[in-house]
């Protein structure tokens, strides 16, 4: 079931979202204008709208197994090594999203525990 915001499903508020931008007049508020705030906005995307969270949570019911448990770990861990991904940023996602998870998105946890 997809989630609501006020009401309207987030399929619907993704696509006004987008309108606005593509409609949005350049008013300048301090040298920057409503078009390029949104548009310096669209990285955070997923996380505004609830796919972020939805990603988190769907991992977290995944995560069924002791063994499978140990390789989302591991998979977090490779992270650390990975490009653009900021881990403490990382390891915030389940609080912010408010999703109890059994793995912590974490690279510096111990995975054999």
């Amino acid at each position: 079931m997809e989630k609501k915001f006020m009401g309207f499903s987030w399929s619907l508020v993704r696509v006004l979202v987008f309108i606005m931008i593509l409609v949005a007049k350049p008013k300048s508020v301090d040298a920057i204008t409503c078009q390029e705030t949104l548009m310096s906005l669209i990285p955070c995307q997923p996380f505004l709208t609830g796919g972020c969270c939805s990603a988190v949570a769907n991992i977290n019911a995944a995560a069924t197994t002791p063994a499978i448990r140990r390789d989302l770990c591991r998979c977090f861990k490779k992270v650390r090594h990975g490009a653009s991904v900021v881990s403490d940023k990382a390891k915030q996602l389940p609080r912010l999203c408010d999703v109890r998870v059994t793995v912590p998105i974490d690279p510096t946890v111990n995975c054999g525990s």
